[in-house]
């Protein structure tokens, strides 16, 4: 029998606020969501207002003379909340209630290097002198911590990388690239398994993504080349069938059946950050095909062949199940949808 001959629809993979405005208040951002209605009584954290802050930054228009009002009045509120989270020595609270006040002690968790990534983008991305100044002394007052988390300090380092972009001399970026240089230039001992750690877990393309930047950054060509290996081989683990199969909530072992579930879109979308950085460092176009399945992942293209985002809103749904998705459209799964959306292409331009 001759093969049929299936005419493809061209995906909608346009830029939409629509579902982040909705989760958006005043003062900050909903962490969770009961299908599309924000969850108040779970709060805001500065986890998700510095991926919101990294979205709209990159949204708006260089030239500033087309800019979006909403993105600019989102940016605003994304910029002062992370901002207000910053304590001495850099440290950063992150969870808030809803009505403003800080529930935690300040550290240098996660959250710390994702605002750094988040304020040195807006330093160097927002075409507004003063919230991009405002950014800059903010990303300036973060690069004086430390993490002992790698996940924390690779996120950081891509915040100083972009810091370095709006002040090319800033002597605290610097300092915390050359300390990140030396978290991240490790021998690799098992070439069937060259992962840093025992088990894939989250946001595991940042690690790679930032030995990257670093080494371009500084002009080390064997951690950039490192860097590059480690990708291949993290995108490798994660294809089945040229589609991706992406690790699950609960993080894959060597001998791990696959596919897991409950899949998380911050997987798609930080292996989509990360071969855009692959891509803008080598100029290779090998890691537009690796952009493109990430956005097809959302869009259907997964071990259960359904979409993880809505198209008609910008939500993003909250993780890939064996039966379906998970309906609730978190901030988390709704900024990883419009990352993915803006890096391969089809949105608001991101600059190189």
């Amino acid at each position: 029998m001759a093969p049929t001959t299936v005419l493809a629809t061209v995906p909608d993979r346009r830029v939409r606020f629509d579902h982040l405005a909705r989760l958006t208040t005043p003062t900050g951002l909903y962490e969770h969501a009961l299908g599309t209605q924000p969850r108040v009584e779970h709060g805001m954290c500065v986890d998700d207002v510095a991926r919101a802050l990294v979205v709209t930054s990159r949204a708006l228009r260089q030239d500033g003379t087309r800019e979006d009002d909403e993105t600019l009045a989102l940016t605003r509120v994304y910029l002062r909340f992370v901002r207000s989270a910053v304590r001495k020595g850099g440290l950063m609270h992150n969870r808030r209630s809803p009505d403003g006040a800080w529930l935690d002690t300040p550290s240098s968790g996660d959250h710390w290097g994702r605002a750094l990534w988040a304020m040195g983008t807006a330093a160097a991305r927002v075409p507004d002198a003063e919230l991009a100044d405002d950014a800059r002394r903010g990303a300036s007052a973060a690069t004086c911590a430390r993490s002992s988390y790698p996940r924390a300090t690779a996120y950081a380092a891509l915040g100083a990388v972009e810091l370095l972009r709006a002040t090319p001399d800033h002597a605290g970026a610097l300092r915390l690239l050359q300390n990140a240089r030396r978290r991240f230039a490790r021998p690799v001992r098992d070439a069937r398994w060259p992962w840093p750690e025992s088990r894939l877990t989250y946001a595991n393309p940042v690690l790679p993504e930032a030995m990257i930047a670093v080494g371009d950054a500084l002009a080390d060509d064997g951690l950039l080349a490192d860097g590059i290996r480690l990708l291949d081989w993290l995108v490798a683990e994660q294809t089945v069938d040229d589609h991706l199969s992406v690790v699950p909530a609960g993080g894959r072992g060597r001998d791990d059946a696959r596919p897991g579930f409950d899949q998380q879109p911050i997987e798609a979308a930080a292996l989509a950050e990360a071969a855009a950085t692959a891509l803008r460092v080598t100029g290779d176009p090998g890691w537009s095909v690796v952009l493109e399945r990430c956005a097809a992942w959302f869009e259907g293209a997964n071990d259960t062949g359904v979409p993880v985002r809505d198209a008609a809103t910008g939500g993003g749904f909250d993780g890939l199940e064996r039966d379906g998705v998970n309906r609730n459209q978190g901030a988390e799964s709704t900024l990883a949808w419009l990352a993915c959306a803006q890096l391969v292409g089809t949105g608001p331009a991101v600059a190189p």
